[in-house]
């Protein structure tokens, strides 16, 4: 089986977020970028696992400039068989899909996983997009994924309980939490990762659908009203006149 897992370089959610050039760019300095957990703990994960029960490779994708290497690194070190880097800026979730699409295409891959989103902005975009221009099934907020032969068997959690489908490959899933457990990659990986194929390809022509146009900070919270537990009637005079969400 031939697997392609798409990551993302993210903030550590420890990371003090500010904004440059009238708030209409992401300050980096001083900041740890990450592989998106979404990415290498569940899909990546799950992708090395199902390579080690039944055959195959594992390759990841990224699309960014060459300061990201040390994260595609990291992803091989964890055990991915080899990496492809689209040498473009990720102007915004078309753009990146149409990357990653025009590389799959060609390589013919089984199976696609991505993460349900990213953790810096969450627009849980990029699979259904690639799955629409590689004309492939998509499967959301993946939980549990099993292969038997050419059929992929996904559990995904719905409001009051869960959904199982079955999929026939190539196709396209996004992975969530409960998909796999998390890999800490070993001095052994981390050495072979060194040697791992890094692959850099050059972008496809395309524009991009969205633009920034400004970051905003959430306004700071307000302090704690605090209402006796003998008042309840206090508490929903609160919500009803002051707070008006009843």
């Amino acid at each position: 089986m031939k697997i392609l897992v798409c990551i993302s370089k993210v903030p550590d959610t420890t990371s003090k977020i500010t904004f440059k050039d009238g708030d209409t760019k992401f300050k980096t300095d001083n900041i740890q970028f990450i592989v998106n957990p979404y990415d290498e703990w569940y899909a990546l994960v799950r992708a090395l696992e199902l390579k080690e029960a039944a055959g195959g490779s594992v390759s990841i994708i990224h699309v960014g400039p060459a300061e990201n290497d040390p994260i595609i690194r990291k992803a091989l070190a964890i055990g991915a068989d080899n990496a492809f880097r689209i040498n473009a800026e990720a102007k915004d979730a078309y753009y990146t899909a149409f990357q990653i699409a025009a590389h799959a295409r060609e390589e013919a891959y089984d199976l696609i996983l991505v993460g349900k989103e990213t953790i810096d902005f969450n627009g849980s975009a990029i699979g259904g997009m690639l799955a629409q221009m590689l004309e492939m099934p998509f499967e959301s907020m993946c939980s549990n994924l099993q292969i038997d032969d050419n059929k992929l068997t996904v559990e995904r959690e719905i409001e009051g309980g869960k959904e199982i489908s079955e999929i026939n490959l190539p196709c396209v899933v996004s992975a969530k939490k409960d998909l796999a457990e998390q890999r800490i990659p070993n001095m052994r990986g981390i050495m072979a990762a060194r040697t791992k194929p890094l692959q850099v390809l050059e972008a496809q022509d395309c524009e991009a659908l969205t633009h920034i146009e400004k970051f905003e900070r959430l306004p700071e919270k307000g302090a704690c009203k605090y209402i006796d537990a003998e008042h309840p009637e206090e508490l929903l005079n609160l919500l009803h006149n002051e707070a008006k969400v009843i």
